[in-house]
């Protein structure tokens, strides 16, 4: 039986490049991740960190880092305990090259059934997407209140 995942695709208007820096630079992340540091040399191997408002919320491993077109990351819930108590999941970004559109995959897997992190980040990935959009297209992403997202422990 395959394992629960989330699979989000958006198209957005600017180049690969643009958009690899967007996903692994602070620069970018602060202004459409929830004011979230991303911490990471990106080389394979190498550990990799959400910060929060001080805190590490997510942990992991680079697994794969091809520039501009793949990055995957092993990713481990820190903060709940109920969410950290599953382990880690796989997140897989593809960028793909439209004209002047680049296609981006997220996919999100490895969740044991009934996961709440797969509940959590069902709710997270789209508001976080849609201002990367925005960002990248209009040069300013939506404030998108944490509450709005209905993630218990995340007001």
């Amino acid at each position: 039986m395959a394992r629960p995942e989330f699979i989000y695709v958006t198209y957005i208007e600017t180049t690969p490049e643009k958009l690899w820096d967007a996903l692994t630079k602070s620069e970018f992340t602060r202004q459409y991740w929830f004011d979230t540091e991303v911490r990471s040399d990106w080389k394979v191997g190498s550990s990799f960190a959400l910060v929060m408002s001080g805190t590490t919320t997510d942990t992991g491993e680079i697994l794969e880092a091809d520039r501009p077109r793949r990055l995957s990351y092993t990713f481990k819930h820190e903060v709940n305990e109920e969410m950290r108590n599953e382990g880690p999941t796989k997140v897989v970004f593809t960028l793909e090259p439209w004209g002047s559109l680049v296609k981006l995959t997220v996919t999100h897997e490895g969740f044991a059934a009934g996961s709440k992190l797969l509940d959590g980040i069902s709710k997270g990935w789209p508001a976080i997407l849609s201002g990367l959009k925005s960002l990248l297209e209009t040069g300013k992403a939506p404030t998108i209140p944490p509450a709005a997202l209905g993630i218990e422990g995340f007001e």
